[in-house]
């Protein structure tokens, strides 16, 4: 591929990655400033202008540059980013540790939790920032701006389904343009008033500091609001890669947020008056509709990303065994990260009408943004600086200072948002606890239901020899039983024999094994092992990030020396009814419960990898956990 070619790949990867990846951080500036300087008694003096805008530069530059796209960046597994790959990538360096392995993950999955809350609240306080302009541009339209916000978040939604194949074209443009008109927007006011460059010295965010002592510490919680998105851009790395994220970050997308934070505080300065709204208050009235719509449009993109991103986390968690089994809908035949997930999507829906029928105001929603998003941070923090250590080799004493660096500032967010958890902060906590309960007791369940199974089986190989020698009867064709052990005889096979009274010519004892890769190798999809008289155990292998499709598989397994017939095959697969018992160590009662019902609700296991329910005999078993 020449260079001009290349450039022209990486131009379009970069207008992609501000359509989708920036939408988020790109849309904080309609509320940021507005939150920040409204908290706890602080007034729009010159001084808290000039502090709290050098603590969002400082911010963007320490947190977003530096940490996310520098640091953590590097962090790629297999070139797939985003919380749940961090943690498989660090549970890879601890194979042989079992307690430390589950300390990574419990820490893992308590992010990806908050990453949940993170998805119900950007789409209601973007949305409600962008639609709040209608109130500057007609005040006796105000209480139609939670009407709107619901009309508008119903049909992002409803279009889920529908995929974002087509809309998604759009997105990089339309956000070129936004990050454009903010940008302009921004340097027409600082023109206006220039001095107010002076706060990108740091030391006003330390005077700040200085002068308003506590106040200036809870304006952190306001801060944190220009970080919002930051996660994005780890997480979305596998669709376009580091390189055209950063050279999109460092090139566009940065200097426009600036320009247009610095020209809200230049505006700040000539009319303190304007806090209620500083951003559409920087639009020239005959702009201000066309500046609404685009807001509303921009707004809507950063809702797509993050509603996509929980819809690729879900499946990444199914996966690694951390949620129940849900229906996946491809919404793309050539993409196929484009997913659809109705469970989910219904769930963010509930819950985000919740957030804007029961806050109100972007302002009201800001306290409830910042604990779900500095509790990720942190997290992906610790991570980063594991997978540091023990992936990339790095000396303790750079660690503890990379570490010291970031965790300070990243702790500090999340403190200053841990005060705001009465006035809103409570709502991702508990939804992100609520998550994290649900994931651990599927985890936990599914364990212990393995455990049971593997206790009562008998062994495979005596059983084999037994066979050999007192035969009965085969029949033409291959069964495949689904199993999780290969050395136990799986329960389906046991039932098959004593009411059919017959074996087939081949018997396959299969197992489906999920990587901590996004990807499996090649060489690593399928081991296929002779077990003698006709009996073979196969594993397959896929990454976390793939759709496991046992069929396909299977018809690949030619190439290793085991052919497959579909319409000789026969798939036998035992259906276990969860019994839950007090009297049985594991889990509380409650939690048996709960996994209980999952299980009985989940996807089965069938659909899930693609075998068809005409080559299908289920078999009964029951388990008590």
């Amino acid at each position: 591929m020449g260079d001009a070619e290349t450039k022209k790949r990486l131009a379009a990867l970069a207008l992609g990655a501000i359509g989708v990846v920036y939408g988020d951080i790109g849309t904080s500036p309609l509320y940021t400033l507005q939150s920040t300087l409204s908290m706890d008694g602080l007034r729009p003096t010159q001084e808290s202008i000039f502090g709290v805008l050098s603590l969002i530069f400082w911010a963007q530059i320490i947190v977003v540059s530096l940490k996310y796209v520098v640091f953590i960046m590097r962090a790629d597994n297999k070139g797939e980013g985003g919380i749940m790959a961090l943690m498989a990538l660090a549970l890879r360096s601890v194979r042989e540790q079992p307690r430390l392995r589950w300390g990574l993950a419990i820490l893992g999955i308590f992010g990806a939790s908050l990453f949940y809350g993170d998805g119900v609240i950007t789409p209601a306080i973007s949305v409600l920032g962008a639609v709040e302009g209608v109130k500057v541009a007609a005040p006796g339209l105000g209480h139609w701006v939670v009407p709107l916000t619901v009309v508008v978040l119903l049909v992002l939604f409803w279009l889920q389904r529908r995929g974002t194949d087509h809309v998604g074209r759009l997105f990089g443009p339309v956000m070129v343009v936004w990050f454009v008109v903010i940008a302009l927007l921004g340097v027409n006011m600082i023109l206006r008033n220039p001095h107010v460059l002076w706060a990108l010295d740091p030391m006003y965010g330390v005077r700040f500091f200085h002068t308003h002592g506590s106040k200036a510490f809870i304006s952190l919680g306001g801060v944190v609001l220009a970080l919002t998105g930051a996660e994005a851009l780890y997480a979305d790395m596998g669709h376009f890669g580091k390189r055209p994220i950063r050279m999109a970050w460092f090139s566009f997308v940065l200097p426009a947020l600036i320009l247009n934070y610095f020209g809200q505080g230049a505006l700040l300065l000539d009319q303190p008056g304007a806090i209620d709204s500083p951003f559409f208050k920087m639009v020239p009235s005959m702009m201000l509709y066309p500046v609404i719509g685009l807001a509303t449009a921009a707004a809507v993109i950063a809702s797509q990303a993050v509603i996509s991103g929980a819809f690729s986390m879900t499946r990444e968690a199914m996966s690694l065994g951390y949620s129940m089994r849900m229906p996946v809908v491809h919404t793309s035949r050539e993409m196929s990260g484009q997913i659809f997930v109705p469970w989910v999507n219904s769930f963010l829906l509930v819950m985000v009408l919740f957030a804007v029928l029961h806050f109100g105001s972007s302002d009201s929603l800001s306290a409830a943004y910042g604990i779900a998003v500095t509790g990720t941070m942190s997290i992906t923090t610790l991570l980063a600086l594991f997978v540091a250590r023990h992936q990339w080799g790095w000396k303790l004493p750079l660690v503890v200072v990379v570490g010291a660096c970031f965790l300070a500032i990243d702790l500090a967010f999340f403190s200053a948002n841990a005060i705001k958890i009465e006035a809103g902060g409570w709502f991702p906590l508990v939804l992100g606890v609520a998550v994290f309960i649900v994931m651990t007791t599927w985890r936990r369940g599914r364990e212990l239901v393995v455990r049971e199974i593997k206790q009562g089986g008998l062994a495979l190989a005596p059983f084999i020899e037994a066979m050999r020698k007192h035969s009965p009867l085969r029949v033409p064709g291959t069964a495949v039983f689904l199993t999780a052990n290969q050395n136990a005889v799986p329960h389906a096979l046991l039932h098959n024999l004593k009411h059919n009274k017959v074996l087939h010519e081949r018997n396959v004892l299969l197992t489906v094994e999920v990587l901590e890769s996004p990807v499996a190798d090649a060489d690593e999809r399928i081991h296929i092992d002779a077990l003698g008289d006709e009996f073979y155990g196969i594993a397959l292998r896929f990454g976390f990030a793939e759709d496991p499709n046992v069929p396909v598989s299977l018809s690949q397994c030619s190439r290793a020396g085991a052919s497959f017939d579909m319409m000789d095959t026969t798939f036998f697969l035992s259906r276990e009814n969860i019994v839950a018992d007090k009297r049985r160590p594991g889990m509380a009662l409650w939690r048996d419960k709960l996994f209980a019902f999952m299980f009985r609700n989940a996807l089965p296991a069938t659909a899930y990898f693609k075998i068809p329910g005409n080559r299908l005999i289920e078999l009964g078993a029951q388990v008590e956990i």
